[in-house]
């Protein structure tokens, strides 16, 4: 089936679903398949769930004259290439977001400050790979005036990949740093990986780049661009500094360098956040939000999902930062906790994960800057904290601290939490 007579299924469809678990009446059923599973067996499921249809590319689970499965070659190719054709057909702009750090909670920024003025759609938790983007494109309705889709990466042509897919009319690289360097080589890997926004952007030409002013990398890889550009410099169409961090982040901006200065006290842990709130500003001048609407979204967005947190127990004030680790963001959030001028300072910290060959160096520079700081009551957790050389005690993983915790719950501590996802930090928050 081509893809017009596919679209025209589309349309007629509530929604798209890859999930047989999660049928919605009405709905589309693109057959996917992983290294454990294979959608196509689970099609006859999902129809009988309530999918209207089944797009799968097995002919043996698409029973001849049954037009209610639809027979392709690749699933995956034509679930992006559907979204890319609904795209086009469309129009609506959009924003295409990537970055080593701080691309989930700036693109929450983003669009809370759009959707002052806007109807905004915008990439829902993390589904920001080859498989969510194509899906955060399906849900553009006629009545979407903008959309911010984010970019996942962690291989190098990934970004290309979902550039092509998406053909965003501006771009933002919130910044560039070491993570997945297993699966880049390097962080030149990264650099090159992520600059692959930047360079769809500019073959397309009278393209739209929103940069961090104050960012070497981005700077270096962002010739040839039009570009709008915030930080700390006077001159900067958006402009500012930190003005407070015990323990939320409070900023001044203004734009350019007769603007009115705005001050906004917003509910995020973290002098680094500080880029990805002027960024979510300088979007908002762009798109003629008024500055009042602007501080006012940015005072009242609210972290989730782990991404610094503050949590009050009964006992202690947790940071929660267990959603995701690399080098970069380690180093910040050790920095930032360092800075806060509290008291009774206690860290967890789990493993970085997807380090490669750099793993052993970078978490020994970790338990280095530790030890510089001057913290003493610190946990660490995971195998590769356990090779390096420091003086701190080394957990297995996060039930091994779980049982110490049960014995010895510490009180009015205020405590950082940050590792990779996968050594499952966010286990330990109930024992605090």
């Amino acid at each position: 089936m081509d893809i017009t007579a596919l679209y025209k299924i589309f349309l007629a469809c509530t929604s798209v679903t890859t999930d047989s678990r999660n049928c919605p009446e009405g709905s589309l059923f693109i057959a996917l398949k992983g290294d454990s599973f294979n959608g196509n067996a689970f099609a006859a499921k999902a129809l009988e769930s309530g999918s209207a249809y089944a797009v799968v590319d097995e002919a043996e689970h698409a029973p001849a004259g049954d037009s209610h499965y639809i027979l392709v070659d690749n699933c995956l190719h034509t679930l992006q290439q559907l979204a890319n054709y609904h795209r086009h057909q469309l129009g609506t702009r959009l924003i295409g977001i990537t970055g080593t750090n701080g691309k989930t909670t700036t693109k929450e920024l983003m669009a809370a400050v759009l959707l002052q003025k806007y109807n905004v759609l915008y990439t829902q938790g993390n589904l920001n790979n080859h498989i969510g983007v194509p899906l955060t494109l399906l849900r553009l309705k006629p009545e979407h005036e903008l959309g911010i889709i984010e970019m996942g990466a962690s291989h190098p042509g990934d970004i290309k990949e979902l550039v092509d897919i998406a053909e965003p009319n501006y771009g933002i690289i919130t910044n560039v740093g070491k993570a997945h360097l297993e699966g880049f080589g390097s962080f030149e890997g990264v650099i090159k990986t992520k600059g692959e926004l930047y360079d769809y952007l500019r073959e397309r030409g009278n393209s739209i780049v929103f940069i961090h002013h104050d960012n070497a990398y981005l700077k270096e890889i962002a010739g040839g661009l039009n570009l709008i550009s915030y930080g700390s410099g006077d001159e900067l169409y958006v402009n500012g500094h930190v003005t407070g961090n015990s323990p939320y982040l409070t900023f001044e901006w203004k734009a350019g360098k007769d603007g009115d200065r705005h001050e906004v006290q917003t509910q995020l842990i973290g002098e680094y956040n500080f880029p990805n709130a002027l960024a979510a500003v300088t979007i908002g001048r762009f798109f003629d939000v008024e500055p009042e609407k602007t501080d006012l979204a940015l005072a009242e967005y609210t972290p989730q999902n782990n991404r610094s947190q503050l949590k009050q127990t009964a006992d202690n004030t947790l940071i929660i930062d267990a959603y995701n680790a690399n080098p970069t963001s380690m180093q910040a959030s050790i920095s930032n906790f360092h800075n806060m001028k509290v008291e009774n300072k206690m860290l967890i910290l789990g493993d970085m994960r997807e380090l490669g060959k750099e793993g052993p160096e970078e978490h020994q520079k970790i338990a280095n800057f530790l030890t510089e700081c001057g913290f003493e009551d610190v946990m660490l957790v995971g195998d590769q904290f356990a090779a390096a050389k420091h003086h701190f005690p080394i957990y297995p993983d996060a039930q091994a601290v779980i049982e110490v915790l049960q014995k010895n719950k510490p009180h009015e501590k205020t405590i950082l939490i940050k590792g990779s996802n996968g050594i499952k930090l966010n286990t330990v928050i109930d024992y605090l």
